[in-house]
Order: C-alpha cells, then sequence, then structure tokens
C-alpha cells in the first residue's frame, strides 16, 4: 500500500502486573539506548587515541554508526552484561527499535555538522534518563489491535483500551491500513499507544472534501485574538484561544511548591510529580483539541488558505513573550493546517517571513513604517483608519491572490 502517513492514538487501561511489564520494556529501552550511546562513545575515544598515536585513517578503529552494527553489538553483549532481558521475558523487538533510534539520531548529529539537514543545528546524543519520560517502540505490526477495545502488545498480552478502536479495527479487515509501527508512552501515570499507519484516505477525504465554491481566506495569528480570519467574501472572524497555560497557572504552582517541598527518594514525591504532570497533560490536550478543531474546520470550508511565515524561535527568545507564545501553539497550527489541507483538497499559502502585512495599508498600499506592537488601530495617511489584525488578515488573502 502507497496511501498516507497517519497516526492513531488511544489510552490503554492496564492492569497492575501489565503496568509493571510497560515499565520494564521503557526500561529497556532506555538501558539499550544508553549502551548503545556508550559503545559509540567508546569508540570515537579510542579513534582519538589512535590518531595521536599516528595510526592511518583507514586503519582505525570503526564506528558502529548503523542500526545493524549497533544491533549485534546488542545481541553479543546482553548474555552477559544484561542477563534479566531474556530472564524477564521482554520482547525483543524494543531493542531492535531502540538501536534504530539511536542511529537516527547519530545520523541527524552528523548530517547537521555537515550543513546537509535542514533547521537548526542538532547536539551529539545524550543519555537517556528516567526522567526523560517512560516510552518504548514496537517494528511494523508487532503490536496491533486484536479487537474493537484490546490491544496485543509483544512481551505485555493483550490490554484493554479506554476508547473503541472501531475505525482502524475495520479498516485493517478490509486492507484500507496497514500498520508500520506502534509506539507507546507514558505521561502523568496514564499510558498510550500510538500507531503509525500507511491508510487509504480517499473515501474519507472525498466526503469531507472542501466545495470548489468555498470562500479563500487570509489568516493573521496574534497573541491578543489568536486568529483573525478574513474571507473573500468580506467577513471577518476573530478565534481565540482557550489559553489553558496561563489558566492552569495557579494550580501548576500551587503543585510545583508541593513538589519542591517534598523529599528525594519519598513516595509522596513521586505522587507530587505525577500531580504536576497531570496539570501539563491537561493544558496538552486541551490546546491540542482546540488546534485541531480549528485546522479541521478551516482545510474543509477554506479553498485557499494564506498564513504568515512566523519565526516562532526567534519569538521565543522574548522572555515577555515567551510563555504566550509557547501557549499558543502557532506551529503546530500551521503543520495541522498544511496536510489537513492537502486531504480536503485546499491549499495553503505562507507569506514571506518579512512581508509587512500589519504595516502595509489596505486601501493605499503604503507602509507605515513606524508602528509598533502596542499600537492595535492606526491611521494612515490616505484617511484610512485600520484595525491592525483585520487588516493583516485582509492584507495576505490580497497578498496571496497577486501571488497566483
Amino acid at each position: 500500500m502507497s496511501g498516507v502517513k497517519q497516526g492513531f492514538r488511544v489510552e490503554l487501561d492496564p492492569t497492575v502486573e501489565q503496568r509493571i511489564r510497560l515499565g520494564l520494556h521503557a526500561g529497556l529501552s532506555r538501558v539499550v539506548e544508553n549502551f548503545c550511546l556508550a559503545l559509540v562513545k567508546a569508540a570515537l575515544d579510542q579513534r582519538r587515541a589512535e590518531r595521536s598515536y599516528g595510526v592511518p585513517d583507514q586503519q582505525l578503529t570503526p564506528v558502529p554508526w548503523s542500526a545493524p552494527a549497533l544491533e549485534k553489538a546488542w545481541r553479543a553483549a546482553h548474555p552477559a552484561q544484561y542477563p534479566w532481558f531474556t530472564k524477564d521475558g521482554l520482547s525483543s523487538r524494543v531493542p531492535k527499535e531502540a538501536c534504530r533510534a539511536r542511529a537516527a539520531a547519530l545520523k541527524n548529529w552528523a548530517d547537521s555538522r555537515k550543513g546537509a539537514r535542514r533547521g537548526r543545528r542538532v547536539g551529539f546524543p545524550v543519555w537517556r534518563k528516567r526522567k526523560h519520560g517512560s516510552r518504548f517502540r514496537y517494528d511494523a505490526d508487532r503490536a496491533r489491535p486484536s479487537g474493537a477495545r484490546t490491544v496485543a502488545l509483544p512481551g505485555i498480552g493483550p490490554v484493554v483500551t479506554r476508547e473503541n478502536m472501531s475505525w482502524l479495527t475495520d479498516r485493517l479487515g478490509d486492507g484500507r491500513v496497514r500498520i508500520i509501527g506502534a509506539t507507546v508512552r507514558e505521561q502523568a501515570g496514564r499510558w498510550w499507544v500510538s500507531f503509525q499507519i500507511d491508510i487509504d484516505r480517499a473515501d474519507v477525504n472525498s466526503r469531507r472534501a472542501v466545495t470548489f465554491d468555498a470562500p479563500a481566506c487570509g489568516i493573521d495569528l496574534g497573541l491578543k485574538t489568536f486568529a483573525v480570519i478574513a474571507d473573500d467574501t468580506g467577513t471577518v472572524e476573530e478565534v481565540h484561544a482557550p489559553r489553558a497555560l496561563k489558566a492552569a497557572q495557579r494550580r501548576l504552582r500551587r503543585a510545583n511548591k508541593a513538589l519542591a517541598r517534598c523529599q528525594r527518594g519519598s513516595n509522596n514525591r513521586v505522587k507530587a510529580a505525577r500531580t504536576v504532570a497531570a496539570v501539563h497533560l491537561k493544558v496538552a490536550h486541551q490546546r491540542g483539541d482546540f488546534l485541531h478543531q480549528l485546522t479541521t474546520r478551516l482545510a474543509r470550508t477554506k479553498r485557499a488558505i494564506a498564513v504568515e511565515s512566523l519565526n516562532v524561535a526567534g519569538m521565543l527568545r522574548n522572555r515577555r513573550m515567551a510563555r504566550a507564545v509557547s501557549d499558543a501553539g502557532f506551529a503546530e497550527f500551521v503543520r495541522q493546517l498544511e496536510y489537513k489541507s492537502s486531504w480536503y483538497g485546499s491549499s495553503v499559502w505562507a507569506a514571506d517571513r518579512w512581508y509587512p502585512s500589519s504595516k502595509t495599508c489596505g486601501t493605499c498600499g503604503a507602509i507605515n513604517t513606524g508602528l509598533t506592537l502596542s499600537d492595535r488601530t492606526w491611521s494612515c495617511q490616505c484617511g484610512a483608519v485600520h484595525d491592525r489584525d483585520h487588516n493583516a488578515a485582509r492584507n495576505l488573502l490580497i497578498a496571496m491572490h497577486t501571488a497566483a
């Protein structure tokens, strides 16, 4: 099958024994990743020492960069160094995927050093610790639904889910979906499994495709008003974000204070840490729900969408705005909008990062170079009075039509 790559996440409802097994597999993944990193670091140190002795490059100790090389080293080492792996009957698929994850991280670092990877510089892989979260991965369809409310996980057994998976199981049954991997993750004491699937979305996309006479729109993103949507029909809509992190600040402050007062290593500290994690998880869910609902509605009802190319990383460097920018989720909004528009037949056009959408007069085209961030309305020399956000949304729409 050569369809669309998509994710399908469902929450698990494991028993006490299954929770222990899930934790053991998460620990196994962490151990294997650290084993691979130690192996690579030892080889790199050995090469440095050999170079100092004048050993030619072609005779230097090879570094196990690839996943097969790392997996081979793990298979050779675990009977003596980690006998509990076989004794506890843990799944052999987890170390395989942990080796792949380390190999991918090493490749990203090497490509970033050579300038062959886009985006910000990637550092050398670091040690995995418990505080980094509990997760592990299965390859292919080793983990898969065994029913509408049950998932079969190798090394753990059938685990009940908290949600119905008929949408996925029906498509698995008639061949419209193929599972290509699964990741199990713990968040705030709750366990989730995310299936990476290859799906034929033709039937879903055709039913929900945007109509040919749907309006085009320009979207101005901001902190005061999350999105101002200006249609080519003349209507303007303001969408306000829930600001979940801001609303949770009081609860988060109390939970962090309680955590700081607990003795390290105590059971009460574990409970307090889980309370903090639960607050963060609820914030993430509220933000994600808002973004998914908005982007789905836009992708299904607008035939063309103009957005800004925001420098989110630069905005986060402003300490006065960083929390509000993180709470908004601008980058995630644009990411979701782009892939959903490809599903439903709409298109997304991004303006140049330096396009002055807020400073340009939508009436005469003059640019107000003196406009500051605190100026919510401004008057042009031609006599037009503009609301900053509404004007920017209309200008983005005009720029998209001009570029087309």
